[in-house]
């Protein structure tokens, strides 16, 4: 069994998003790779252009391989968004803000980078704690 605590303090800047500051957990972790807007059933990348799209088949995925762990977003304790360009960043955290309350939201870190695989707009892992 394992235990899932949220961390807050207002000794730090306060979330600018669907996350907390910390998580402390204990249990069996599970270390999802991150996952791109591929449609598993095509193999094909979806939502060309459309950050939004392509954001709600990363989570599609990422429920996937939770699912498969036995584990859900419930169990996600540290999720990282990779995004092609930050300007995006209001848009993935609208659909993100979707699977995650903010009062148990894992932690998370969110950077730009220069370029995602397949020249995807957003990609995410996660650490789940079952």
């Amino acid at each position: 069994m394992s235990t899932r605590d949220v961390i807050r303090t207002d000794d730090a800047p306060a979330p600018v998003g669907p996350y907390n500051q910390a998580i402390a957990a204990s249990g069996r972790f599970i270390f999802a790779a991150g996952q791109i807007a591929i449609d598993p059933a095509t193999s094909q990348i979806v939502h060309t252009g459309n950050v939004a799209g392509q954001t709600e088949q990363v989570m599609t995925n990422l429920a996937a391989v939770l699912k498969a762990s036995g584990a859900s977003f419930d169990h996600v304790v540290k999720t990282t968004v990779f995004l092609a360009d930050m300007n995006d960043f209001a848009a993935v955290n609208e659909v993100y803000a979707r699977y995650f309350d903010d009062a148990t939201a894992p932690a998370r870190a969110c950077v730009e980078v220069s370029r995602l695989p397949k020249d995807v707009l957003v990609e995410i892992d996660c650490i789940a704690a079952l």
